[in-house]
Protein backbone atom coordinates (compact mmCIF):
# COMPACT_ATOMS: atom_id res chain seq x y z
CA UNK A 1 0.00 0.00 0.00
CA UNK A 2 1.67 3.52 -0.98
CA UNK A 3 -1.15 6.12 0.11
CA UNK A 4 -0.29 9.74 -2.00
CA UNK A 5 -2.72 12.06 -3.68
CA UNK A 6 -4.34 9.14 -5.48
CA UNK A 7 -3.73 6.42 -3.07
CA UNK A 8 -5.30 3.44 -5.17
CA UNK A 9 -3.81 4.30 -8.38
CA UNK A 10 -0.52 5.47 -6.73
CA UNK A 11 -0.44 1.95 -5.00
CA UNK A 12 -1.67 -0.05 -7.91
CA UNK A 13 1.10 1.20 -10.29
CA UNK A 14 3.81 0.83 -7.38
CA UNK A 15 2.86 -2.86 -7.00
CA UNK A 16 3.14 -3.32 -10.31
CA UNK A 17 6.14 -1.94 -10.80
CA UNK A 18 7.88 -4.46 -8.39
CA UNK A 19 6.51 -7.36 -10.00
CA UNK A 20 4.28 -8.93 -7.24
CA UNK A 21 1.77 -10.98 -8.67
CA UNK A 22 -1.32 -9.67 -6.30
CA UNK A 23 -1.55 -7.26 -3.63
CA UNK A 24 -3.53 -5.99 -1.30
CA UNK A 25 -4.76 -2.00 -1.41
CA UNK A 26 -6.10 0.12 1.39
CA UNK A 27 -8.30 3.29 0.97
CA UNK A 28 -7.74 5.38 4.17
CA UNK A 29 -5.32 8.27 4.02
CA UNK A 30 -2.01 8.72 4.97
CA UNK A 31 -1.05 8.39 8.84
CA UNK A 32 -2.64 7.31 11.67
CA UNK A 33 -5.86 5.86 9.57
CA UNK A 34 -3.70 4.09 6.89
CA UNK A 35 -2.03 2.72 9.90
CA UNK A 36 -5.49 1.51 11.61
CA UNK A 37 -6.70 -0.09 8.34
CA UNK A 38 -3.70 -2.00 7.45
CA UNK A 39 -3.44 -3.69 10.81
CA UNK A 40 -6.76 -4.67 10.43
CA UNK A 41 -6.17 -6.17 7.03
CA UNK A 42 -3.07 -8.32 8.61
CA UNK A 43 -5.28 -9.45 11.42
CA UNK A 44 -8.03 -10.46 8.86
CA UNK A 45 -5.42 -12.69 6.97
CA UNK A 46 -6.14 -10.04 3.44
CA UNK A 47 -2.32 -9.77 3.59
CA UNK A 48 0.95 -10.27 5.59
CA UNK A 49 2.80 -7.24 5.23
CA UNK A 50 1.87 -3.60 4.59
CA UNK A 51 4.40 -0.81 3.45
CA UNK A 52 2.78 2.37 3.94
CA UNK A 53 4.90 5.53 2.36
CA UNK A 54 4.47 8.92 0.93
CA UNK A 55 6.84 11.75 -0.41
CA UNK A 56 6.81 15.43 -1.78
CA UNK A 57 9.72 17.10 -4.26
CA UNK A 58 9.10 20.43 -6.10
CA UNK A 59 5.61 21.03 -5.39
CA UNK A 60 6.08 24.30 -3.06
CA UNK A 61 7.66 26.45 -5.73
CA UNK A 62 6.01 29.87 -5.21
CA UNK A 63 7.84 31.11 -2.48
CA UNK A 64 6.16 34.65 -2.04
CA UNK A 65 2.45 32.64 -1.99
CA UNK A 66 1.15 29.90 0.86
CA UNK A 67 1.74 26.24 -0.47
CA UNK A 68 -0.90 25.64 -3.16
CA UNK A 69 -2.34 22.67 -1.24
CA UNK A 70 -3.56 25.64 0.83
CA UNK A 71 -5.41 27.65 -1.74
CA UNK A 72 -7.32 24.91 -3.64
CA UNK A 73 -9.25 25.91 -6.59
CA UNK A 74 -13.12 25.02 -5.27
CA UNK A 75 -16.26 26.74 -6.07
CA UNK A 76 -16.62 29.78 -4.37
CA UNK A 77 -13.74 29.72 -1.93
CA UNK A 78 -10.59 31.00 -3.93
CA UNK A 79 -11.60 34.05 -4.69
CA UNK A 80 -13.01 34.79 -0.94
CA UNK A 81 -9.77 33.59 0.03
CA UNK A 82 -11.15 30.81 2.04
CA UNK A 83 -7.68 29.00 2.74
CA UNK A 84 -6.04 26.71 4.74
CA UNK A 85 -4.87 28.98 7.29
CA UNK A 86 -8.36 30.89 7.18
CA UNK A 87 -10.42 27.93 7.61
CA UNK A 88 -8.93 26.69 10.52
CA UNK A 89 -8.29 30.42 12.40
CA UNK A 90 -12.45 30.13 12.26
CA UNK A 91 -12.91 27.82 14.77
CA UNK A 92 -9.76 28.82 16.98
CA UNK A 93 -10.98 32.63 16.89
CA UNK A 94 -14.95 31.35 17.93
CA UNK A 95 -13.27 29.24 20.51
CA UNK A 96 -11.49 31.94 21.86
CA UNK A 97 -14.56 33.89 22.13
CA UNK A 98 -16.63 31.43 23.70
CA UNK A 99 -14.51 30.37 26.45
CA UNK A 100 -12.34 33.76 26.76
CA UNK A 101 -8.87 32.79 25.53
CA UNK A 102 -6.17 35.11 25.06
CA UNK A 103 -4.17 34.88 22.11
CA UNK A 104 -0.92 34.14 24.55
CA UNK A 105 -2.71 31.34 25.96
CA UNK A 106 -3.27 30.22 22.25
CA UNK A 107 0.65 30.81 20.79
CA UNK A 108 1.80 29.19 24.00
CA UNK A 109 1.43 25.87 22.17
CA UNK A 110 3.53 26.79 19.26
CA UNK A 111 6.48 27.73 21.32
CA UNK A 112 6.35 24.56 23.03
CA UNK A 113 6.81 22.44 19.66
CA UNK A 114 9.17 24.78 17.86
CA UNK A 115 11.52 24.77 20.68
CA UNK A 116 10.70 20.75 20.06
CA UNK A 117 11.90 21.48 16.87
CA UNK A 118 14.99 24.13 17.80
CA UNK A 119 16.38 20.87 20.28
CA UNK A 120 15.95 18.01 17.01
CA UNK A 121 19.08 17.93 14.69
CA UNK A 122 16.84 16.25 12.16
CA UNK A 123 14.82 19.27 12.23
CA UNK A 124 14.29 22.36 9.90
CA UNK A 125 14.22 24.51 12.70
CA UNK A 126 17.05 23.14 14.34
CA UNK A 127 19.07 25.45 16.11
CA UNK A 128 17.02 28.38 15.19
CA UNK A 129 15.16 28.98 19.19
CA UNK A 130 14.30 29.14 21.66
CA UNK A 131 11.15 30.43 21.15
CA UNK A 132 9.21 32.16 23.76
CA UNK A 133 5.56 33.31 23.41
CA UNK A 134 6.17 36.65 22.71
CA UNK A 135 8.09 35.74 19.67
CA UNK A 136 5.66 33.86 18.39
CA UNK A 137 2.70 36.64 18.84
CA UNK A 138 5.96 39.18 16.87
CA UNK A 139 5.65 36.99 14.00
CA UNK A 140 3.14 39.05 11.16
CA UNK A 141 -0.11 37.95 11.17
CA UNK A 142 -1.52 35.20 8.83
CA UNK A 143 -5.01 34.90 9.43
CA UNK A 144 -6.59 35.78 13.12
CA UNK A 145 -5.75 34.69 15.63
CA UNK A 146 -3.19 32.70 13.37
CA UNK A 147 0.66 34.63 13.57
CA UNK A 148 3.14 33.30 11.31
CA UNK A 149 5.02 30.87 14.15
CA UNK A 150 1.12 29.63 15.36
CA UNK A 151 1.60 28.12 11.77
CA UNK A 152 3.03 25.00 9.83
CA UNK A 153 5.97 25.49 7.47
CA UNK A 154 6.39 23.27 4.26
CA UNK A 155 8.88 21.24 3.25
CA UNK A 156 10.45 18.08 0.78
CA UNK A 157 10.89 14.66 1.92
CA UNK A 158 8.88 11.23 2.90
CA UNK A 159 8.05 8.85 5.32
CA UNK A 160 7.67 5.15 5.23
CA UNK A 161 6.45 2.70 7.55
CA UNK A 162 6.51 -1.13 7.67
CA UNK A 163 3.81 -3.25 9.10
CA UNK A 164 3.18 -7.21 9.74
CA UNK A 165 1.53 -9.84 11.75
CA UNK A 166 3.24 -9.77 15.89
CA UNK A 167 4.66 -13.53 14.63
CA UNK A 168 6.57 -12.26 11.87
CA UNK A 169 8.10 -9.02 13.62
CA UNK A 170 9.45 -11.12 17.05
CA UNK A 171 12.32 -12.12 14.04
CA UNK A 172 13.53 -8.52 13.08
CA UNK A 173 16.02 -6.59 15.12
CA UNK A 174 14.15 -3.10 16.44
CA UNK A 175 12.02 -3.42 19.16
CA UNK A 176 8.51 -4.39 18.23
CA UNK A 177 5.55 -1.59 18.26
CA UNK A 178 2.07 -2.91 18.35
CA UNK A 179 -1.35 -1.30 17.20
CA UNK A 180 -3.18 -1.44 19.91
CA UNK A 181 -6.06 -0.13 18.26
CA UNK A 182 -7.38 2.78 15.90
CA UNK A 183 -10.28 4.45 14.05
CA UNK A 184 -11.12 8.09 11.92
CA UNK A 185 -14.05 9.75 11.24
CA UNK A 186 -15.17 12.52 9.08
CA UNK A 187 -17.43 15.50 9.47
CA UNK A 188 -17.79 16.39 5.36
CA UNK A 189 -16.01 18.09 2.18
CA UNK A 190 -13.44 20.10 3.47
CA UNK A 191 -12.43 23.24 1.60
CA UNK A 192 -15.71 23.26 0.44
CA UNK A 193 -17.75 24.12 4.09
CA UNK A 194 -16.07 26.14 6.12
CA UNK A 195 -14.86 24.43 9.53
CA UNK A 196 -16.70 26.04 11.78
CA UNK A 197 -16.38 25.42 15.66
CA UNK A 198 -19.70 23.45 15.98
CA UNK A 199 -18.81 21.45 13.20
CA UNK A 200 -15.14 20.49 13.82
CA UNK A 201 -14.26 20.91 17.66
CA UNK A 202 -14.89 17.66 18.11
CA UNK A 203 -13.47 15.91 15.36
CA UNK A 204 -11.60 12.93 16.40
CA UNK A 205 -13.81 12.36 19.59
CA UNK A 206 -15.57 8.88 17.84
CA UNK A 207 -12.65 7.53 16.56
CA UNK A 208 -10.60 8.06 20.11
CA UNK A 209 -13.68 6.21 21.73
CA UNK A 210 -13.29 3.56 19.07
CA UNK A 211 -9.42 3.04 19.81
CA UNK A 212 -9.56 3.02 23.49
CA UNK A 213 -11.66 0.93 23.96
CA UNK A 214 -10.49 -1.79 21.12
CA UNK A 215 -7.07 -1.13 22.98
CA UNK A 216 -8.22 -2.02 26.17
CA UNK A 217 -6.34 1.15 27.50
CA UNK A 218 -7.46 4.76 30.00
CA UNK A 219 -6.90 8.06 28.70
CA UNK A 220 -4.19 8.17 31.60
CA UNK A 221 -2.17 4.95 30.23
CA UNK A 222 -0.50 7.65 27.18
CA UNK A 223 3.20 8.41 27.79
CA UNK A 224 3.49 11.00 24.26
CA UNK A 225 1.35 12.62 22.48
CA UNK A 226 2.26 13.07 18.71
CA UNK A 227 -0.90 15.26 17.77
CA UNK A 228 -1.03 16.78 13.99
CA UNK A 229 0.35 20.54 15.09
CA UNK A 230 -0.95 22.20 11.73
CA UNK A 231 -1.84 25.05 13.76
CA UNK A 232 -1.24 25.78 17.16
CA UNK A 233 -5.19 25.99 18.45
CA UNK A 234 -5.25 22.32 17.41
CA UNK A 235 -3.39 20.92 20.23
CA UNK A 236 -5.69 22.32 22.54
CA UNK A 237 -8.80 20.92 20.59
CA UNK A 238 -7.34 17.11 20.57
CA UNK A 239 -7.23 17.18 23.87
CA UNK A 240 -10.35 18.44 24.51
CA UNK A 241 -11.55 16.30 21.77
CA UNK A 242 -9.89 12.91 22.64
CA UNK A 243 -11.28 13.69 26.19
CA UNK A 244 -8.37 14.64 28.08
CA UNK A 245 -10.28 17.66 29.63
CA UNK A 246 -13.08 19.50 29.47
CA UNK A 247 -14.94 21.21 26.59
CA UNK A 248 -13.22 25.23 27.18
CA UNK A 249 -10.88 23.97 29.71
CA UNK A 250 -8.22 22.93 27.02
CA UNK A 251 -5.78 26.29 27.48
CA UNK A 252 -5.51 25.65 30.77
CA UNK A 253 -4.85 22.10 30.56
CA UNK A 254 -1.96 22.45 28.22
CA UNK A 255 -0.24 25.36 29.98
CA UNK A 256 2.24 25.67 33.09
CA UNK A 257 4.49 22.96 30.98
CA UNK A 258 1.66 20.41 30.99
CA UNK A 259 2.62 19.45 27.24
CA UNK A 260 6.76 19.90 27.38
CA UNK A 261 8.82 17.16 27.14
CA UNK A 262 9.24 16.54 31.02
CA UNK A 263 5.58 17.58 31.09
CA UNK A 264 2.47 14.72 31.77
CA UNK A 265 1.49 15.09 28.12
CA UNK A 266 4.32 15.94 26.15
CA UNK A 267 3.50 16.59 22.22
CA UNK A 268 4.55 16.93 18.73
CA UNK A 269 8.26 15.79 20.17
CA UNK A 270 10.35 15.59 16.92
CA UNK A 271 8.72 19.33 16.11
CA UNK A 272 6.23 18.48 14.03
CA UNK A 273 5.11 19.86 11.03
CA UNK A 274 6.16 23.21 13.43
CA UNK A 275 9.47 23.12 13.07
CA UNK A 276 10.91 19.75 11.72
CA UNK A 277 8.99 19.41 8.47
CA UNK A 278 5.67 19.69 6.57
CA UNK A 279 6.20 17.14 3.58
CA UNK A 280 2.90 17.18 2.45
CA UNK A 281 1.00 14.07 2.78
CA UNK A 282 3.97 11.95 4.09
CA UNK A 283 4.26 14.51 7.45
CA UNK A 284 0.93 12.70 8.77
CA UNK A 285 3.10 9.03 8.41
CA UNK A 286 6.01 11.13 10.10
CA UNK A 287 3.65 11.35 13.03
CA UNK A 288 3.40 7.88 13.25
CA UNK A 289 6.96 7.73 12.99
CA UNK A 290 8.29 9.41 15.79
CA UNK A 291 5.82 7.95 18.18
CA UNK A 292 7.44 4.20 16.93
CA UNK A 293 10.77 6.35 17.66
CA UNK A 294 9.50 7.29 21.49
CA UNK A 295 8.23 3.94 22.07
CA UNK A 296 11.68 2.28 20.88
CA UNK A 297 14.06 5.29 23.00
CA UNK A 298 15.26 6.13 19.51
CA UNK A 299 13.89 9.42 18.93
CA UNK A 300 16.78 11.94 17.69
CA UNK A 301 15.64 14.41 20.99
CA UNK A 302 13.43 15.06 23.14
CA UNK A 303 13.03 11.13 24.33
CA UNK A 304 10.52 10.99 26.50
CA UNK A 305 11.86 8.83 29.55
CA UNK A 306 10.41 5.03 30.35
CA UNK A 307 7.22 6.14 27.36
CA UNK A 308 5.47 2.74 26.75
CA UNK A 309 2.34 4.04 24.71
CA UNK A 310 1.37 6.78 22.36
CA UNK A 311 -1.17 8.57 20.86
CA UNK A 312 -1.20 9.59 17.29
CA UNK A 313 -4.49 11.89 16.12
CA UNK A 314 -4.24 14.03 13.00
CA UNK A 315 -7.64 16.06 12.71
CA UNK A 316 -10.31 13.06 12.66
CA UNK A 317 -7.52 9.71 12.81
CA UNK A 318 -6.21 8.17 16.15
CA UNK A 319 -3.90 5.00 16.48
CA UNK A 320 -2.60 3.61 19.56
CA UNK A 321 0.83 2.00 19.92
CA UNK A 322 2.35 0.17 22.61
CA UNK A 323 6.27 -1.13 22.84
CA UNK A 324 6.38 -4.72 23.03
Amino acid sequence: MLPGPDYRHGSNAFGYALGIPTFWIGTAAPGPASVAEAALAIESGMCTTVVIASGQAQVHTDKDSVAPWTRPENEFVECWGLMTPAEFALSAREYMHRFSVTQEQISYVASVIRNNGHRNPEAVYHGRGPFTTEDILASRMIADPYHLLDCCTTGEGGSALVLTSAERARDLPNRNVRVLGGAWDSWGPTYTHPPTYDRTAMWGRKAADAAFARAGLDRADIDVYELYDNFSWEIIRYFEALRYCGVGEGADFVAGGAIEVGGRYPVVTDGGTMSHSHTGESQRIQRVVQAVRQLRGTSAANQVADAETAIVAQIGDVVLLGAD
